[in-house]
């Protein structure tokens, strides 16, 4: 079983940058895929960015060229930084970890992007 834990979330105004982390119990090396969701009220949870056990990454959209998403295998971590935060970013951001047929998610962190 694979527990992942994210923070990093919180308040900022419009065009500021929030970095999230994503902490996965045991090696990272051994998850397929960890990918970053958001949910917004009233709104379905959104695929945003997904990096694989290789490091080749994958991105929606409506982020690309403003989060990034990378791993630190060392410390079994995976961030995603964003930057030009808009309003419509504000949403619950989890994690979420794949490994074989069993995905695993976090509690989710709060991002809130103030106009």
């Amino acid at each position: 079983q694979v527990q992942v834990v994210e923070s990093g979330g919180g308040l900022v105004q419009a065009g500021g940058s929030l970095r999230l982390s994503c902490a996965a119990s045991g090696s990272i090396t051994s998850i397929n895929i960890i990918s970053w969701y958001r949910q917004a009220p009233g709104k379905s949870r959104e695929l945003l960015a997904a990096i694989t056990g290789g490091g080749s990454t994958n991105y929606v959209d409506s982020v690309k060229g403003r989060f990034t998403i990378s791993r630190d295998n060392a410390k079994n971590t995976v961030y995603l930084q964003m930057n030009s935060l808009k309003p419509e970013d504000t949403a619950v951001y989890y994690c979420t970890a794949l490994r074989g047929p069993y995905q695993y998610w976090g509690q989710g962190t709060q991002v809130t992007a103030s106009s």
